[in-house]
């Protein structure tokens, strides 16, 4: 599984295994010593919601432990997806479905096919548990090992459809419910041996999910421990007192609840650590993104004013040279802006607007006309924007500077997702493609930007008749 970091004042997976080992302890104790603590109270509704509960929490941390699988295709969080997957057929289908729907008492199939469900999900569990966390699964393996649980599953419901009506009870008929404060072990005794062995199973992936945990500092395994510890001492409960009627709550089902609950607060624990840590990386991306764009952008245009400046200050005045320190020095200036502008941008604002504000902004500052038709419906990664933003900048600086355009008209379409600037300016000579001549540096650095970005980069333009820039994703 993947490892989520934590905080070094977390409290170590032990002590909450510890704790909630404790706690189940004390209320097993009370409810076999207090005679005023019954094991069972009737309770129709109350039990099916749990059921339907546990079923559905189930389904949930077990979608959610499949998307780690999705990314690190490891053997153990496949077994804990079909571990928790067969747990909740048996708690939704074989024991909230056959209440709810009234069926009979007598119907021995239901239960005798929960019991060996749950039994085959405790015993996924505690495999997942004991598996080496190194061994990884292809696809034909990881199909094999779901058909094999499917074939068990198919097995078990036809056995029942067949023999169902030889069945014996789960627990003896004779027995009444009577007095609720004293254990009994009045169930068949093969239900009381997979109540025993279930708490072996849970006992030991407690253990195993815990120590995992604490080696990998895995937050969710360390619910899933704690949540085992309740398990165990929830089956324990089943042992003394078996279930005699679905209409009963059970202390073990309380505690059963407790074992879910606990793999949805590690579910949620899970998901918290994943936004942060998204955050952070967003965060660290970010800071990445601006220090390369200043180190591409502002650093090389005031290294570059800097020489020439030298080579000015030693010779005799040039006029070439003081043109392309205003350059350059026009262009760190608007580097230094995008800067300030991107940092003080709200981090959720659509791109559509951002570069409504970008051509606002360039035209007030060269005192152009642009004419910006953005489609709201444009999506795109923070790196296709600032790529978009840099080259818009650029074409509509050269549009200015060196074709003398009074009107620039900016388009950004979606689906595919292009952008094309025209403007009215002198124009030149021929058709700069991807392939053609290097151009200049700004011609150079758009060009990279396109195909940093995946995209197509081309220039068309006829003397007297304007440019188009036009950068087009593949």
């Amino acid at each position: 599984m993947s490892t989520t970091g934590g905080s070094g004042s977390r409290q170590h997976p032990a002590a909450l295994a510890g704790w909630v080992a404790g706690i189940a302890s004390a209320a097993t104790v009370a409810v076999v010593a207090l005679p005023f603590v019954g094991f069972a109270y009737r309770a129709p509704a109350l039990h099916v919601a749990l059921e339907t509960a546990n079923a559905l929490i189930a389904l949930l941390v077990g979608y959610l432990v499949y998307g780690r699988y999705q990314q690190s295709r490891r053997l153990q969080e496949l077994l804990l997806v079909l571990a928790l997957g067969t747990v909740a057929i048996a708690n939704l289908l074989l024991t909230a479905l056959p209440t709810a729907v009234t069926i009979g008492s007598d119907d021995e199939f239901s239960r005798w096919a929960a019991v060996a469900i749950r039994f085959l999900g405790t015993a996924l569990l505690a495999t997942a548990a004991l598996s080496p966390v190194g061994i990884r699964l292809d696809q034909r393996r990881a199909r094999a090992v779901i058909l094999a649980l499917g074939v068990v599953v198919v097995a078990v419901g036809t056995a029942g459809l067949v023999w169902g009506g030889d069945l014996p009870p789960t627990v003896d008929p004779a027995v009444e419910l009577g007095d609720a404060t004293r254990p009994r072990l009045a169930a068949h005794p093969l239900v009381l041996v997979a109540h025993a062995v279930g708490v072996l199973l849970y006992s030991v992936a407690a253990v195993a999910f815990t120590r995992q945990s604490a080696r990998r500092g895995d937050e969710l395994l360390r619910w899933v421990g704690a949540a085992c510890v309740l398990a165990a001492v929830g089956r324990v409960h089943y042992l003394l007192f078996p279930s005699l009627y679905s209409e009963y709550v059970y202390t073990g089902d309380v505690l059963r609840l407790g074992f879910y609950l606990l793999l949805l607060v590690g579910a949620a624990r899970e998901i918290k650590s994943y936004w942060e840590l998204r955050t952070r990386t967003a965060v660290l991306e970010a800071r990445r993104r601006m220090a390369r764009d200043l180190h591409d952008g502002l650093a090389q245009e005031l290294a570059f004013l800097w020489s020439q400046s030298r080579a000015l200050a030693s010779g005799p005045p040039d006029s070439a040279a003081v043109e392309r320190i205003g350059g350059a020095a026009s262009r760190a200036l608007d580097e230094a802006r995008r800067a300030i502008a991107a940092l003080t941008r709200p981090l959720d604002e659509p791109f559509a607007r951002v570069l409504q504000q970008v051509a606002d902004d360039l035209g007030s500052r060269y005192d152009v006309k642009i004419v910006a038709t953005v489609d709201p419906e444009v999506e795109v990664s923070a790196e296709q924007g600032e790529a978009l933003v840099r080259i818009a900048a650029e074409a509509v600086r050269n549009a200015v500077r060196h074709g003398k355009a009074e009107q620039i008209d900016l388009v950004l379409a979606a689906d595919p997702l292009c952008l094309s600037i025209t403007d009215d300016g002198r124009g030149f000579a021929g058709t700069l493609g991807v392939a053609g001549p290097a151009g200049g540096f700004g011609l150079t650095s758009m060009r990279e930007r396109a195909r940093g970005i995946g995209a197509e980069f081309s220039i068309s333009s006829r003397p007297g008749e304007g440019t188009t820039v036009l950068v087009t994703t593949r």
